[in-house]
């Protein structure tokens, strides 16, 4: 009989908890705590790290421009990077109903305070 190997395990373990039923939602429900354990935390581990950064500062732009992307600035306009891809800005402009924007950071950075 010692080939019975994981049968005889099984049934042993079954005697134990009160028959094959109890076993059988023994088993389930640990691989589903478990799981949901390990599903939640990997789920956490990616919106972390795909979180994407939101920049709260505001900037003030201090000479009248019109960028490559046909969008014009004033003096005195207020915008705020929401964020940066390489050169690209997503911006908000303050006041502006048509937000958001995109443009070059080094655009902005001659325009106003804003440091890439």
């Amino acid at each position: 009989m010692g080939n019975l190997g994981a049968y005889q395990t099984m049934t042993t373990l079954a005697k134990k908890v009160g028959g094959p039923i109890k076993l059988a939602i023994l088993v389930f429900g640990s691989g589903v705590t478990i799981g949901g354990a390990a599903g939640t935390y990997i789920a956490g581990k990616f919106s972390k790290k795909n979180k994407k950064k939101i920049l709260s500062v505001v900037y003030e732009v201090k000479e009248s421009a019109k960028s490559n992307e046909g969008l014009v600035f004033n003096v005195n306009d207020k915008f705020r990077v929401l964020e940066i891809d390489g050169d690209v800005c997503l911006i908000e402009i303050i006041g502006n109903d048509n937000n958001p924007f995109f443009v070059s950071g080094d655009f902005l950075s001659k325009i106003s305070e804003f440091k890439k």
